[in-house]
């Protein structure tokens, strides 16, 4: 048997697990009233495809939805599609440079109208058009062709072999647009195009009747919704903005909201608002990882707008690999899980922390070494030459903006980590954003993570499914962010590496997985311990809450949050 064969029958096993639903979910449509979900980092946008934040798409996933999903296990489940194509079920090509999506029959978009292959060929020129910048386009890598075979089937055709051809439409990060609304919005045009932006057309269970945005989204079941009974809530409020700390209270405290995301709160915190017994706190791991970036672009204000953090202008320290390594080295990761974590938070030097056979052995940096660090500092010619107590080399100075989104983690992690900077000899200038903002997207913003004008900056990240090859793939040279794609991109850093991106286009093409595995473990060390321009932190596992009067709720770290939402109902005395 061929091993790509071989490959992708073991891949069907998992893929085809059942979709997990939620028990008691009987009865007619909105008999449940309103569902109320907390999201501190307010959503700016509802296109995934024009904002890498994770708020934007995951509050986007209420209403646009893909051909298919990853589960709370990570395994592959049909949402628009009928089934996942595999070379077993001739849904993949034997020589697997293509994929035959069938959709459901009978799909509606929200407003009444069919859902057919057109509107997938139009999301594939959408994101893929080349005078536009599409956040999620590593999820098209090698795509050559996207055609309708018919009204229901969808045929992508690959450049080249793909093991993993579960990219394009696939996961909430890549949804399906109705091409009816978005067709006057491509390339330049699209972030122009507010109103779908705001209140896209979908196939979701929620409609958008009301977007303020960075502030709250209202939102009624979709009549049209392919599933009877569902959604059990009428009307959805989608509310941000705040801290972590506000939406931990209004949900397991005061019961204000039935949903809240992402409390990066101290573990200590976390137990005692669940000690009010009002709501109950959800943790998962998964790819989720706190990690420092480095700018290898100079993001001065003295430069011009169109060469400020681009290719054009290297960073005049940064482009040091021996400062890069020296300011990773300087960091204590066991005390920030400690400080910030507890159990919910592993240290790591990887980008990619599982699953295992994508799991580097790399643990270079879980042992912090200050004058290591000095060490390599000064023998890369970083002196403190006048006495300042900032180290300098050919009149550049150690002075670091570090930038990161407001919360109270994150403030805490900055603190600790300027002071074991500036005890190598670092000056460090602290900045925080408002998280609607930072992760926002929008073109015009000076303070989107994408722009990056600022030296180093702090986030967390993750990728769809179980394969980080679309996520590895983000960090080729041409998937930095510039003025010429409107700063969207996935490569916020500017890497560039042709090495790279050739190991890219060789794990495209390998089918083999534990070929695939040691692959992506070399793509992984070479983002982090060989040139550290990403520094891992935290492996943080996910912890969200959820009202005790909600149920159906299954935290998923391998999608949206939000992907089941449609089998939410209420229970107890309150439904």
């Amino acid at each position: 048997m061929k091993l790509k064969t071989a490959l992708m029958g073991a891949v069907a096993t998992a893929l085809l697990a059942p979709m997990a639903f939620a028990d008691a979910h009987e009865g007619e449509r909105g008999r449940d009233g309103e569902v109320k979900i907390i999201y501190w980092q307010a959503a700016s946008i509802l296109n995934p495809f024009l904002s890498g934040g994770t708020k934007d798409i995951e509050a986007a996933s209420l209403v646009l939805e893909p051909l298919a999903r990853y589960n709370e296990t990570g395994a592959l489940v049909p949402f628009l599609a009928q089934e996942i194509p595999t070379v077993g079920n001739g849904g993949v090509s034997e020589d697997l440079t293509s994929i035959t999506w069938k959709l459901k029959e009978g799909l509606l978009w929200s407003d009444g109208t069919p859902v057919t292959a057109a509107d997938a060929v139009f999301t594939a020129q959408y994101c893929m058009d080349p005078e536009g910048g599409c956040a999620q386009l590593s999820k098209f890598n090698g795509v050559e062709n996207v055609e309708a075979v018919d009204d229901q089937t969808i045929k992508i055709t690959f450049a080249t072999p793909q093991p993993n051809p579960y990219g394009p439409m696939v996961g909430g990060q890549s949804p399906i647009l109705q091409a009816a609304q978005f067709a006057d919005c491509l390339g330049a045009k699209a972030p122009e195009c507010t109103e779908a932006n705001f209140g896209p057309i979908g196939t979701g269970p929620f409609v958008v009747t009301d977007f303020r945005t960075n502030d709250v989204i209202q939102m009624v079941a979709n009549e049209n919704f392919r599933e009877p009974g569902k959604p059990a809530f009428a009307s959805l409020t989608f509310k941000g903005g705040g801290d972590a700390t506000a939406a931990g209270r209004s949900v397991l405290e005061t019961g204000e909201f039935d949903y809240a995301w992402n409390l990066q709160l101290a573990p200590d915190v976390i137990d005692s608002m669940a000690a009010a017994g009002m709501g109950t706190p959800v943790s998962a791991f998964g790819t989720l990882v706190e990690r420092i970036e480095m700018n290898l672009t100079n993001p001065s204000s003295d430069l011009p707008p169109e060469t400020r953090s681009t290719a054009a202008e290297p960073h005049p320290f940064l482009s040091d690999e021996a400062v890069r390594r020296a300011l990773s080295m300087a960091i204590d990761r066991d005390l920030l899980v400690e400080v910030g974590y507890g159990q919910a938070g592993r240290p790591t030097c990887n980008l990619v922390p599982g699953p295992a056979i994508y799991a580097s052995d790399n643990t270079g940096c879980l042992t912090q070494d200050l004058e290591g660090a000095m060490a390599l500092l000064d023998g890369a010619g970083w002196v403190d030459s006048n006495g300042n107590g900032i180290r300098d080399k050919d009149g550049v100075e150690l002075q670091i903006l570090f930038q990161t989104s407001t919360n109270a983690v994150r403030q805490d992690f900055q603190a600790l980590i300027k002071e074991w900077w500036e005890q190598i000899g670092a000056g460090v200038e602290l900045r925080n954003i408002d998280s609607s903002v930072f992760f926002g997207g929008d073109p015009g913003s000076p303070d989107t993570f994408e722009k990056f004008y600022a030296d180093v900056e702090m986030y967390a990240n993750n990728f769809d499914g179980t394969d980080p090859q679309a996520y590895l793939s983000a960090y080729t040279c041409d998937k930095a962010p510039s003025p010429a794609t409107q700063w969207q991109g996935e490569n916020i850093n500017r890497f560039c590496d042709p090495a790279y991106d050739a190991m890219v286009a060789e794990l495209q093409q390998t089918a083999d997985i534990e070929l695939r595995g040691e692959l992506a473990r070399k793509l992984n060390d070479m983002l982090t311990k060989d040139s550290m321009t990403i520094v891992p932190l935290v492996d943080r596992g996910r912890v969200s809450a959820h009202a005790n009067s909600l149920g159906g709720v299954i935290l998923n770290t391998w999608d949206s949050e939000l992907w089941n939402v449609a089998d939410w109902y209420r229970v107890g005395d309150n439904r």
